[in-house]
């Protein structure tokens, strides 16, 4: 059976099969906290469903979402391929998993070092990744809230693969960077266009299409970003 993790299915059989002796299947548990700052990584995760947000925290302890991460990612990638390095940022799951594929570090590295297909897909996974960061920084900085929210939305809507989901108003403006007030006001707007529905922490999708529209540019360029690390390998 096909692993449930993109970046592991786009591996060759023969690839696959030299890793998954170092993968321990777990589920990944609403608001368990993967990594926290100055931690050392034991650890790699490769989501099989739901996602991850990676947060950066702030001196006064507030965090803010840099980005998320499902099944076309991993998790601890930017210590574990600096040699152990401790953790910059906060993981933390947002949308739960039955399946997680973990990785000891020690053997991520060892694989890495191997110089092969796995390195390879990798690194192409990396440098997407950076690019991802890189305009969710800028949409941030110059697209309205209704825009990232919208965003964000089409982004999670994608990794969990259904239509509700939870998100309550406090990681919404964790996520945004936006006050709870301002998060209330801008999911009205798209309810009010019937793009979402909202109650109670939950988010059901109505209108995809229509919430493409009320996004940014930001959305398209991040999806074809992580889409294109998917070529190196055949998955069988």
């Amino acid at each position: 059976m096909a692993p449930e993790n993109r970046l592991l299915a786009a591996l060759s059989a023969r690839a696959f099969a030299r890793v998954s002796p170092f993968l321990d299947v777990m589920p990944m548990t609403l608001k368990t906290v993967l990594h926290k700052p100055g931690d050392r990584v034991d650890h790699v995760y490769f989501p099989g469903g739901g996602f991850c947000s990676v947060l950066t925290v702030l001196a006064d302890g507030n965090m803010v979402e840099v980005a998320t991460v499902g099944r076309e990612g991993l998790v601890g990638m930017s210590a574990a391929v600096n040699g152990g390095a401790r953790n910059p940022s906060t993981a933390m799951v947002q949308a739960e998993s039955d399946v997680c594929y973990r990785m000891p570090t020690s053997a991520f590295e060892a694989e890495l070092d191997r110089r092969g297909e796995f390195r390879t897909l990798i690194r192409r996974y990396a440098q997407a990744f950076v690019g991802v960061v890189m305009q969710s920084t800028a949409c941030n900085a110059v697209h309205s809230v209704e825009q990232r929210l919208a965003r964000w939305l089409l982004m999670a809507h994608d990794r969990v693969e259904r239509d509700d989901f939870s998100l309550t108003q406090e990681f919404a403006a964790m996520m945004l960077g936006a006050t709870r007030p301002t998060v209330t006001v801008v999911a009205g707007l798209l309810q009010k266009a019937d793009l979402i529905a909202y109650q109670r922490g939950r988010i059901t999708v109505v209108d995809r299409r229509g919430l493409e529209h009320a996004s940014c540019e930001c959305y398209a360029i991040a999806t074809a970003l992580l889409d294109g690390v998917m070529v190196v390998g055949t998955g069988k």
